[in-house]
């Protein structure tokens, strides 16, 4: 079974409230996505396996840990997803990376796919699944369906605000799998938006929402 965690670290709070304020703008938002992500997969990643390896320090021989298996991969959703890439992989530059291109249905909230493409030998890897909100849910749960088609068994899944209708929907769709919360805010509006949230993450991280 998969395990959820809400991350209450002061440096990730701290930082996720400045990221909620109307007046930060989209190069500090921008930059708070990446340090919360960073900072978020930093504790996600405690369990990754070790390995003994004997090596000689200046001093003497020793038996050390280093980081044991398959490189792992990194599956950001698009696009705000990708705001998250630079803070993951300054921690693992050596991930392979995908990406899962989602679109909501304004109507419908439901999430339309319009692009996949994954790193291979997904089975032996662990694929952490990066989207700064989790709303509905409906574009995590899908993006861990397709990612799970691939063969992929260890999959942590990472947002930096969620609300408790999401986060049910995702642990019940997918029970396996370990999801890493930033946040957990209080509810949906009737345009499926978080509240209090931080607005569209994606606009905010790219500047769309502003002239």
């Amino acid at each position: 079974m998969g395990k959820t965690v809400i991350l209450d670290h002061p440096f990730i709070t701290h930082k996720i409230s400045v990221m909620r304020d109307e007046n930060t703008g989209t190069k500090d938002f921008r930059t708070l996505t990446e340090e919360v992500a960073m900072l978020m997969t930093y504790e996600a990643l405690r369990d990754l396996p070790t390995v003994k390896r004997h090596i000689r320090t200046p001093v003497a021989e020793a038996d050390v840990p280093f980081i044991d298996g398959r490189k792992p991969a990194v599956v950001p959703i698009l696009r705000a997803g990708l705001g998250m890439m630079t803070g993951i992989l300054s921690l693992l530059p050596a991930a392979k990376v995908g990406h899962i291109g989602l679109s909501r249905d304004e109507k419908t909230h439901e999430p339309c796919e319009y692009y996949i493409n994954l790193p291979g030998h997904l089975d032996d890897r662990l694929v952490i699944v990066p989207d700064p909100m989790l709303a509905t849910g409906g574009s995590a749960i899908q993006a861990v369906d397709l990612i799970k088609s691939r063969g992929a068994k260890r999959i942590k899944y990472m947002c930096i605000i969620a609300v408790p209708e999401g986060l049910k929907a995702l642990e019940k769709a997918h029970p396996d799998i370990d999801i890493y919360v930033g946040a957990l805010d209080d509810h949906l509006n009737d345009k499926a938006y978080i509240v209090p949230g931080l607005g569209d993450a994606g606009d905010r991280i790219f500047g769309t929402d502003q002239e």
